[in-house]
């Protein structure tokens, strides 16, 4: 994998040690006692430096002989180099059986199957005597390639624990089926599983390459974990793949997602060569971080600097207008899109769709999804939510129908966004019957999300009995959402007595929980009894009760 050029002006001071170290005694060292050194360099700088030495030391003479070649090449398929592996594989006047297996195992390392393959073959016209190492070099090419492909294919198909059953068997594991496995944890959702089994200390003797590196930062950016990442951002430079395009991707994401802007800048400005990906991540970085306008104008800076902006660029930049509220530069972008024919992307669509639905735009986000030849669940939830959110429960309501006629699976989102048109329309029959529909025709468990959605549906439809009982048979310990749904059904039917009963019958159950009080206190407020809530407030102080920062979506504000 081609390696970025890019000004990173710190890298790990015990790695500088190492290699001045090495450099040092090599320059005492006779050209057989350097040989001898090769296998105790455990990082590439060093293992370069060794190199170089060798190479002056010698006049290139040493390295022209294949034991030499030989050693040198194993020590750059150990640490995962395969650039300069292949450099010093294709140096080799006659490579024998033994250096065409080092190779091949580290193109099957790197993931280049057919490359190693073809090395087979290659191996096959020109070495005598291969006898000895064909079979073990065959069975690397089809052990590796054909399980590597199988956990592939299960983890692209969802069933990641399929993968780990085949991952668990396997007799032999090498860095193409660890991180294949790493990568298929992390694709699907599962950021834990995928760190877990990076730190599992049976793999311990595997050297990450860049893609496992790039693959645990995104799990890392996925559970928001900004002290991982820099930990893993740590490693990857000791393992001197920090520079690699994949990993400053990687990086620029990871920082981005945890909040950290302006580290996620620091390495994006000093990045001298950046490709497509890396505009799109640092876009998407600002738009997530509510930094729109500095979004848009990385999008403008990306174009004047000669990079083309590809659906990815679009999406992000529609992102951004709709964070900024603002229509007009939203539909510059769809001028753009069309401009730049990618209308025909589904991603580009759903995206627009998205804009003028939450613009108030409804007939233009209606138009741009009948003109869509290709959708998924995505779009059709934007559109059912663009009704919702004006208000318009039966174009809601009819195009989620729709969506179940036409064989679309609906999704988490799809049922929230139905079940919040059913509360706001008082339709409580309907409510019941989607939620119910969740678990028993499409295996979706129900959120908290959906707990509240439900909650609400009963609340402000006055039946406030029915939405405690449903609150006390939830399988999991309603939360803050919940209960405010519920409180703000009592104030809309003027029973206060009841709600405040039923927040100090939980509160007996859970006295720690800050999140109840202060429910029951914003109750007392809305209601102007300012002494009660105020006498809440300081016993709250006096206990050492804080409450930590969140949100409800569902409450007086919105409704």
């Amino acid at each position: 994998m081609a390696k970025r050029r890019i000004s990173f002006v710190s890298h790990s001071r015990a790695t500088r040690r190492r290699t001045a170290s090495v450099e040092n005694l090599a320059r005492a060292l006779s050209p057989g006692d350097l040989l001898r050194l090769l296998p105790s360099c455990s990082t590439l700088p060093s293992l370069r430096a060794l190199h170089a030495r060798l190479l002056t030391y010698t006049q290139g003479f040493l390295l022209g002989s294949l034991r030499a070649s030989t050693k040198l090449l194993s020590c750059y398929a150990a640490l995962g180099d395969l650039a300069s592996a292949r450099m010093v594989f294709d140096g080799t006047p006659s490579p024998d059986a033994y250096s065409y297996v080092v190779m091949m195992r580290c193109l099957v390392d790197a993931g280049r199957h057919a490359d190693a393959v073809a090395l087979h073959q290659d191996m096959r016209r020109r070495c005598p005597c291969l006898e000895a190492h064909d079979d073990f070099a065959m069975s690397l090419a089809i052990k590796a390639c054909v399980s590597a492909a199988l956990l592939d294919m299960y983890a692209k198909c969802g069933e990641v624990e399929d993968a780990r059953r085949m991952f668990d068997g396997l007799s032999y594991v090498d860095i193409v089926l660890w991180t294949t496995m790493i990568v298929g944890y992390t694709q699907n959702g599962n950021p834990l599983d995928a760190l877990q089994l990076f730190l599992d200390k049976k793999f311990a003797t595997i050297v990450p390459n860049s893609i496992t590196m790039a693959t645990v930062l995104s799990a890392s950016a996925q559970i928001r974990d900004l002290s991982l990442g820099r930990s893993i951002h740590g490693i990857s430079v000791k393992l001197g793949v920090a520079d690699y395009d994949v990993v400053v991707n990687a990086l620029v994401v990871m920082y981005a997602k945890c909040q950290a802007v302006s580290e996620a800048n620091s390495i994006f400005v000093r990045i001298l060569n950046k490709d497509v990906v890396t505009w799109n991540s640092m876009i998407a970085g600002y738009a997530e971080n509510n930094m729109s306008n500095d979004a848009l104008m990385l999008f403008k800076q990306m174009r004047l600097q000669g990079a083309s902006p590809d659906a990815i660029s679009v999406v992000n930049a529609l992102s951004a207008s709709v964070c900024l509220g603002d229509l007009s530069i939203g539909k510059a972008f769809h001028s753009y899109a069309v401009k730049h024919a990618f209308l025909s992307n589904i991603y580009v669509n759903t995206a627009l769709l998205n804009l003028y639905s939450k613009c108030a735009d409804l007939p233009s986000a209606r138009r741009v999804f009948d003109e869509m030849n290709d959708r998924n669940c995505v779009t059709w939830c934007a559109m059912i939510g663009g009704y919702g959110m004006q208000g318009d429960s039966a174009g809601s309501i009819d195009l989620f129908n729709k969506m179940l006629k036409d064989g679309v699976h609906p999704n988490d989102v799809a049922f929230t966004s139905i079940l919040s048109t059913c509360s706001h329309t008082g339709m409580v029959t309907e409510g019941k019957k989607y939620f119910d529909s969740m678990a028993q025709h499409f295996n979706i468990t129900p959120s908290m999300k959906h707990y509240a959605c439900m909650v609400d549906v009963l609340a402000r439809a006055g039946n406030l009995e029915q939405a405690l009982e449903f609150i006390d048979k939830m399988p999991v310990q309603a939360d803050v959402s919940v209960w405010g749904a519920f409180l703000h059904g009592c104030g809309l039917h003027s029973r206060l007595q009841f709600g405040e009963e039923a927040i100090k019958r939980t509160l007996v159950l859970h006295p720690e929980r800050p999140d109840l009080y202060v429910l029951i206190s914003n109750l007392y407020t809305s209601y102007g009894m300012w002494e009660k809530s105020l006498a809440i407030r300081r016993w709250m102080q006096e206990k050492g009760l804080v409450k930590l920062p969140g949100c409800s979506s569902i409450g007086p504000e919105n409704g």
